[in-house]
């Protein structure tokens, strides 16, 4: 009774946070609140003065429409730190927004990030470091795959094997998991933001057209599919001729789309074949069972589960809400952190539990 009023207690003071730091977005949850925040993962920079403007969604409106001294940048590439500095800035702004309207005696949060699999040390440590500096006392390490695995509410520390492909902006998360590990892991820099790109190059080399991934990214999501549709899709798409110099619309229909992710999708098919080759034995066993499950903003993509399925010959489920299983699986080791702490990333340059 006594431990569990202590507990109430520091809830009331220590806010701790969960981050799915993602290279298109980024998502914060904090403990006995849920998501507080969703917001892409985009800086403006002054570069004259090298003052930020703005974060999050405010800077994604500045994309593409700035002028030459005002850049608009994401600050991760595939998952992985390209700006120390300011992906600390973001990181600072995302803690501090999580942390208003509370009490005036607010100490310092733990924080929980999500990081892809196949990282380096070196590239933990930035994330970690980086984290630290924005306002974190404690930094913990979770893998994307094993957060979407517990977001999606899989039984993670049983003796039976898990299969999670988790596709978001950066990269492709492919694992195995069992015991409350990582049996394998592939990651993939294929995922959302290369279709977009896709959908970039296609219209350029078919149609002469110059469109930008945002225009790119709203065609993927009105009628990009990786398997024929039960019925024909049309979208127009908008640019600039590259021949006249003119504003022109084009109306694409999905199978042209398709056509144009077909390589990246292949490539994504391809990993998981081969972590399925790598699988032992008896969790192959089991995952042909429980099936492979899909998270991450990419598995959104039409008929994606139908294709896998039909090419790896195993059930293909997409988990429930997967744009947020990272972040959600992530804030549920935040709360049962005693629990389910042998799930994360241990280190040395990480500080001993308190």
């Amino acid at each position: 009774m006594f431990n569990e009023v202590l507990e109430k207690i520091r809830n009331m003071f220590f806010h701790d946070i969960a981050i799915d730091l993602g290279t298109t977005n980024s998502l914060v949850y904090v403990r006995g609140r849920g998501i507080v925040m969703q917001e892409p993962s985009v800086v403006a920079i002054n570069q004259k003065t090298g003052q930020i403007l703005a974060i999050g969604e405010e800077a994604k409106k500045m994309v593409g429409k700035t002028p030459s001294h005002i850049v608009a940048t994401r600050p991760l590439i595939s998952g992985v730190i390209s700006d120390f500095d300011v992906t600390e800035q973001m990181l600072r702004y995302f803690i501090e927004k999580a942390r208003t309207k509370q009490f005036i005696l607010n100490p310092r949060p733990r924080v929980i990030i999500g990081i892809p699999s196949g990282v380096t040390e070196v590239e933990k440590k930035a994330v970690s470091d980086a984290t630290k500096n924005a306002g974190a006392r404690e930094v913990f390490l979770i893998e994307e795959p094993m957060a979407s695995a517990i977001g999606a509410r899989l039984p993670v520390q049983e003796a039976g094997g898990i299969f999670i492909v988790d596709i978001g902006g950066g990269t492709t998360e492919v694992a195995v998991i069992s015991l409350g590990g990582l049996v394998l892991s592939k990651s993939l820099r294929i995922a959302g933001d290369r279709l977009d790109q896709d959908i970039v190059q296609f219209a350029e080399q078919e149609y002469k057209l110059l469109i930008g991934p945002r225009t790119a990214e709203t065609i993927k999501i009105g009628i990009g599919s990786a398997f024929p549709l039960k019925e024909k899709k049309e979208m127009p798409m908008r640019g600039r001729n590259l021949v006249t110099g003119l504003p022109e619309e084009i109306l694409v229909s999905d199978e042209e789309i398709r056509g144009a992710l077909g390589k990246s999708v292949r490539q994504i098919i391809s990993e998981i074949k081969s972590a399925i080759e790598e699988t032992p034995p008896e969790l192959l066993a089991d995952i042909m069972g429980s099936g492979i499950y899909l998270a991450g903003g990419g598995s959104l993509l039409r008929g994606l589960d139908v294709l896998i399925q039909k090419e790896i010959k195993i059930p293909t489920k997409r988990v429930e809400d997967p744009m947020t299983a990272v972040v959600r699986g992530a804030g549920m080791v935040l709360e049962e952190l005693d629990e389910l702490r042998d799930v994360l990333v241990e280190k040395e340059y990480l500080e001993p539990p308190r």
